[in-house]
């Protein structure tokens, strides 16, 4: 989806389409919340960590695409509706904040409980330390293990691949964690360049209601002058259409006598 042209009907789709987004970031981490809250649990099963997974990679992408959005609202050159624009990015910004804590905050809460498991199952199967990337651990104990420990030894090799796919899903979450940081930087900066936009703005148009305001006060100082000019041309009339007359009489009677 693209708004290159830049008019205030595709600024106003954009603003619908990031206010939707950021409703279904709401909806899925209140889904996400609700699986979290089972982890640990005897409802904890391998259908719902994949349920999980992918919700959490849902919003991450959503969250993603509201971030390139946000920052192409802000792209769009400024219109005499700057200032109801302004608000409503505001408003955006504010309510994908509050979305994205408390996405990330569920992450954390994932997180930290994956990293008790695995620190459950490290000490039920007597583990320390982590493990190779490349699962050489569990190759190395089946070849070096006694005969005598090969029933605990199953045990713990299948405790070693849930440590290994935990470990996985805590390194995934403390990443999608890190992005969400990073769009958190996004939107500061967008604020703030967007504050000095309209404060740029507004002091053009202060700087223009001045000079307006002096050209008034010209306008009417000029008006006033006209205004006494036609009244002293008034006056100057009507005294020199007396005297005209008073002459005019005065010459009238000479000649009559």
């Amino acid at each position: 989806m693209s708004y290159q042209s830049g008019t205030d009907a595709d600024a106003n789709r954009l603003a619908q389409t990031i206010g939707s987004n950021i409703q279904k970031i709401t909806q899925y981490t209140a889904e996400i919340q609700r699986i979290v809250n089972q982890l640990g649990t005897p409802q904890d099963t391998t259908e719902l960590r994949q349920q999980l997974q992918q919700k959490q990679q849902y919003v991450n992408q959503l969250a993603k695409e509201t971030d390139r959005y946000m920052k192409e609202f802000g792209s769009f050159l400024p219109t005499a509706e700057q200032r109801q624009r302004k608000i409503l990015k505001d408003r955006l910004v504010g309510d994908f904040s509050n979305a994205l804590a408390a996405f990330q905050k569920i992450q954390r809460q994932a997180a930290q409980k994956e990293k008790e498991f695995v620190a459950r199952v490290r000490a039920s199967s007597r583990v320390s330390g982590g493990l190779p990337d490349d699962g050489s651990l569990l190759s190395f104990e089946s070849e070096n293990r006694p005969q005598a420990q090969v029933q605990d030894d199953a045990i713990r090799e299948e405790d070693l691949v849930l440590i290994k796919e935990r470990e996985t899903s805590i390194r995934q979450l403390e990443s999608d964690i890190l992005g969400i940081n990073e769009i958190f930087k996004d939107l500061g900066m967008m604020v703030h360049e967007q504050g000095d936009t309209i404060d740029s703005i507004e002091a053009n148009v202060e700087t223009a209601e001045v000079h307006v305001q002096s050209a008034n006060r010209q306008l009417s100082r000029a008006a006033e002058y006209q205004s006494k000019s036609r009244k002293k041309i008034c006056i100057l009339i009507v005294v020199l259409s007396v005297l005209a007359v008073v002459i005019g009489l005065i010459i009238w009677g000479s000649l009559k006598k």
